[in-house]
């Protein structure tokens, strides 16, 4: 049996969290109907002119700041490409990350579950990595899209499977990978090797010491990783620009090399910022954000090149808040802009990103406030590519389709969202309309901030607000799931990993 249909057979006999008698059959019939929707766009209908879906280029930065784009209010950074993109598309104002740190995250976005149901739900350490890799049975969306007629491929960081492992990306619907797979290889801009698909792609850079995950410092820098992985997804485009597909392009830009420590910010020039008498480490932050939307200007140029610009969705968001490592001082340029903390914080810092949508003559430009997040994106683009029988009945994310098309009317929206995070003593927080719930670390008092009234979440109202407050616990408890491989910690755990940090981050005042 292909592993596509194996896949949804698994689906559809074991349903995650509820069963019900007749759930095989409807959702074999959904499956049928979905390969007869999917196939629309390659033949006539009734004498109609035949369609097909758009293809579809998602990018995802890391590490990438709220605030470090000029169309969110950045001032020093130039990121021109990205704000004329936001110009000719939509800007979301409030959306979100799968998670405050990369792996949960992306896990989120690929699978359509939040954090209280999903099953990779952090960073897992070097010592057990075997938690930080997807299932067989974990629809994706590249599986999705491929089932729907898509080539698909991911160019860039992966963070959800190792090498010889079922998590690959070429074992969770891709065609075709070339970059990282771990996010400890990931670190390193000058990496001895790359991936390409299951292989490794020997690189001219020396790494002395090289680990385990390919993680280190290379004393010879000859190849930047990011511009290798930004030229194999545009000869990729180029490749496949006569059918529909899926490009997954996960640069690791502005993400430090955190094996660097104080001077893990590496990029080959410092451009436009060399002259500026910033500190080197922030000077080289601004040349890696201005080197990322460059690289995305080469893309949506090549798009319209080969004629594609119209046929094309390009989505563009960061896989959390900004970092403060690799001696990036996140306050230097603001770069989480109003908001309250950086990655690691379930404040809105660490958790709210931007998020582009550009389709020309289909997406009016403007800005939405719709509050959605990571695991909107299958069944968006599941509904896109006429492939919804593929996704998992129980996921946790919503069709953004009529946001994305100016039908705002017919918008579903969600009752609440969540996240859980398991470092520092854990913690958790939920949004409910304009109401945020934060509780990290996970044992101390759960603290309310309304967002309409102030974005910076420096007040909290729990006391004034009972009903809410209940309201939203009701919420969290109903959100989460116990995972065997991540264990909430007990009330002198969480107090004791949670004193070496601060319970709510503080932010600076802002650039000088």
């Amino acid at each position: 049996m292909p592993r596509a249909f194996r896949l949804f057979f698994l689906r559809t006999t074991v349903a995650p969290r509820t069963m019900f008698s007749s759930y095989r059959l409807v959702a074999w019939g959904l499956l049928l109907g979905g390969i007869v929707g999917a196939s629309l766009w390659c033949s006539a209908a009734h004498g109609a002119e035949p369609t097909r879906p758009p293809n579809i280029v998602l990018i995802l930065a890391d590490d990438l700041g709220y605030g470090d784009l000029g169309c969110y209010g950045q001032q020093r950074i130039k990121t021109p490409r990205l704000d004329r993109m936001a110009r000719e598309g939509l800007r979301f104002t409030d959306f979100y990350a799968g998670c405050t740190v990369c792996a949960p995250s992306r896990c989120v976005l690929m699978t359509g579950y939040h954090m209280g149901h999903a099953y990779v739900r952090g960073n897992a350490g070097r010592a057990n990595p075997e938690i930080q890799i997807l299932r067989d049975r974990d629809a994706t969306v590249a599986e999705v899209l491929k089932q729907a007629g898509f080539s698909t491929a991911l160019c860039g960081k992966w963070g959800l499977g190792e090498e010889g492992s079922i998590g690959t990306p070429n074992k969770q619907g891709f065609d075709y990978f070339f970059g990282y797979l771990n996010q400890f290889h990931a670190h390193n801009y000058y990496p001895a090797y790359l991936l390409k698909n299951e292989t490794r792609f020997p690189l001219k850079n020396v790494v002395p010491g090289e680990g385990e995950f390919g993680s280190g410092v290379a004393t010879q820098r000859v190849e930047y990783s990011a511009d290798l992985i930004t030229a194999e997804a545009l000869a990729w485009i180029e490749q496949h620009k006569d059918q529909p597909f899926f490009l997954y392009y996960a640069p690791t830009i502005p993400h430090a090399n955190n094996e660097g420590r104080s001077e893990g910010m590496e990029v080959p020039d410092l451009g436009e910022y060399a002259t500026t008498d910033w500190p080197p480490n922030q000077k080289a932050h601004a040349a890696m954000i201005s080197r990322l939307d460059a690289d995305v200007g080469r893309l949506l140029d090549l798009l319209k090149k080969l004629n594609l610009d119209e046929t094309t969705l390009v989505l563009f968001s960061s896989d959390n808040g900004p970092h403060r490592e690799g001696g990036n001082d996140p306050d230097f340029n603001n770069s989480n802009g109003r908001l309250q903390g950086i990655k690691r914080d379930l404040t809105e810092g660490g958790i709210r990103v931007p998020f582009l949508a550009r389709w020309p003559g289909k997406i009016t430009p403007g800005t939405s406030g719709f509050v959605g997040g990571f695991q909107d994106l299958l069944p968006t683009l599941a509904e896109l590519a006429g492939a919804t029988a593929g996704v998992p009945r129980d996921t946790d994310g919503l069709s953004i389709v009529p946001t994305l098309l100016g039908q705002s009317a017919q918008q579903k929206q969600h009752d609440y969202l969540y996240w859980l995070f398991y470092e520092r003593g854990a913690g958790q927080a939920a949004r409910m309309g304009s109401w945020k719930a934060v509780q990290q670390p996970y044992h101390t008092p759960l603290r309310l901030y309304n967002l309409e009234q102030e974005i910076g979440e420096e007040r909290d109202v729990a006391a004034e607000q009972p009903a809410v407050v209940a309201r939203l616990k009701a919420a969290m408890q109903a959100a989460y799931t116990p995972h065997d491989n991540w264990q909430l910690p007990d009330a002198a755990e969480a107090a004791k990993a949670g004193g070496k940090a601060k319970s709510q981050p503080q932010k600076k005042a802002g650039p000088p």
